[in-house]
């Protein structure tokens, strides 16, 4: 056999490790667009199993038949648990999809949205128009680019609802920081009375759960109540971790009745995930998940930092 055309037509794969002993593996088709920015590496490519893909420095972070799962659950939750969102803070949120589901919301007046990687904004623009489906230029949305952190140090502004969503705390990454309970402090300063916080929180896999259990310490030192919840994304092949945090509302009081009569009234457009039956299965979550996060006790500190394996 040729090996020029050998090597040429080698499978492709993404192998992404959760520990140095387990491993998922993604079929790569072939990869449609590259670009390296000063933040990251930048890759849509199309693979077998879960067609286009957004990969981020080796990562999957997001793929066409199943970013809705994670974007819902990151969006619906927190909006309903407020009784009058208005005025919400992304952190993150480059490809789009969050803004296009808060823009479902009825009582969303403005979006302000806060991303350090203006490249990659503009690359998702152009190639993952399925995932934000024009909401880039929707008048609701103020589009920041430049440092969360610095953002929220700085600006006056408060919000309802805030979203962080984030990329995993990397060592060396630009969002490790945003982590800790110093930047939480910051945060706190910018929350409307009713205030409601949501964020990714990390994988659900036992193997990788150190950073979520205390992540969820650490937002328990901030709020009055704090919500785990949990939802299995097949790209990423674990569960994926949120935490809901607020001092005045709790997403466990609202059953299957009241969140789909609340969907009816405040949102238009479809959901494929999101409804009241998974309301209530996202927050109902086994004893084993509740002993390990009721026992942590560490906190996130800028001196004692918790990473995403990579």
């Amino acid at each position: 056999m040729n090996l020029d055309k050998k090597i040429k037509n080698k499978p492709t794969w993404l192998k992404e490790w959760f520990t140095p002993h387990e491993s998922h593996s993604h079929h790569i088709k072939r990869t449609l667009v590259r670009k390296r920015t000063p933040f990251q590496d930048a890759i849509v490519a199309e693979s077998y199993s879960f067609g286009k893909c957004l990969i981020l420095d080796g990562e999957m972070q997001s793929s066409q038949h199943d970013e809705f799962i994670y974007h819902e659950c990151l969006v619906h939750p927190a909006l309903l648990c407020h009784p009058n969102p208005k005025n919400i803070l992304i952190m993150g949120g480059g490809e789009g999809a969050t803004v296009r589901e808060l823009l479902k919301h009825k009582t969303v007046q403005k979006i302000t949205m806060v991303d350090i990687d203006g490249d990659v904004i503009e690359f998702c623009k152009k190639h993952l128009t399925s995932w934000h489906q024009g909401a880039f230029k929707n008048k609701r949305l103020q589009l920041i680019v430049g440092d969360a952190k610095k953002f929220v140090e700085e600006t006056d502004e408060t919000f309802d609802v805030i979203i962080s969503d984030l990329p995993s705390p990397i060592e060396g990454g630009p969002a490790y920081l945003l982590y800790t309970i110093e930047f939480y402090k910051d945060l706190m300063k910018r929350f409307n009375p009713n205030g409601v916080f949501v964020m990714q929180a990390g994988s659900g896999n036992l193997l990788q759960f150190e950073l979520h259990q205390v992540l969820n310490s650490t937002i328990r030192h901030m709020f009055k109540i704090v919500r785990p919840f949990y939802a299995y994304v097949p790209s990423f092949d674990v569960p994926w971790a949120f935490l809901i945090g607020s001092n005045t509302t709790d997403p466990l009081r609202m059953n299957q009745k009241r969140t789909d009569a609340l969907i009816k009234k405040r949102l238009r457009g479809k959901l494929s995930f999101y409804d009241g039956v998974a309301h209530v299965g996202l927050f109902h979550i086994p004893k084993y998940l509740r002993t390990r996060l009721t026992a942590e006790k560490r906190l996130i500190t800028k001196d004692k930092l918790i990473y995403f394996y990579k």
